[in-house]
């Protein structure tokens, strides 16, 4: 994710979204997330398939559901392999997807939402081959909490780009994630001139 906080962006700069399943096909990016083969891994996924299905039998099942391995294991990488602290999470964030709808999320509300500037995936990967979420702070400011408790492990990085200094205590939180960083280091570090994003060239 990289955020420009110092100039509100006009619209025009904005990219129209499109849904573009063509180049996606091309983009090297994919999450692989598979248990290992590790006995210890496996065990700790089951204690915690088994902690959610005694204490919170009325979380829903199935993909994204309590005893979706996949999503337990992101949970407990997360938690440092901490089964209690991984079940604690995981049962915030399985409550979270139901009450904010996110099974039932389609196409066309996400292109609404996407139709407001606000955010907008670019159109090239950065120079570690990881998909660029950019969002327009003056426009809309993120709640960090849905990265944090409900899709850890997802986030790479956050840039703050060419931000005020007010931004800085609030975002001590997630130090190991936030970075401070002027448009040339942006532009030096992260991506090539080729995929620079539109909406940071001056």
């Amino acid at each position: 994710m990289a955020m420009r906080l110092s100039h509100p962006l006009r619209p025009s700069s904005l990219p129209q979204f499109q849904f573009r399943p063509k180049s996606l096909s091309t983009c090297k990016f994919s999450i692989q997330n598979r248990i290992s083969n590790s006995d210890n891994s496996r065990k700790l996924v089951m204690e915690v398939k088994e902690k959610l299905e005694k204490d919170q039998h009325s979380l829903p099942v199935g993909r994204n559901g309590r005893d979706d391995e996949d999503m337990i294991l992101w949970f407990l990488k997360d938690r440092k392999f901490s089964v209690e602290d991984a079940v604690a999470k995981l049962t915030k964030a399985i409550k979270w997807r139901q009450e904010f709808g996110v099974s039932k999320l389609h196409e066309e509300s996400v292109r609404i939402v996407a139709g407001t500037g606000k955010a907008y995936v670019h159109d090239f990967l950065d120079v570690n081959d990881r998909p660029v979420l950019i969002v327009v702070a003056s426009k809309h400011f993120p709640a960090f909490d849905v990265f944090y408790y409900y899709y850890p492990r997802r986030l790479g990085q956050v840039l703050f780009v060419e931000a005020p200094f007010v931004f800085k205590p609030i975002w001590q939180l997630v130090k190991p994630l936030a970075r401070f960083c002027s448009m040339e280091t942006v532009r030096k570090e992260y991506f090539t001139e080729e995929t620079f994003p539109a909406s940071f060239r001056d």
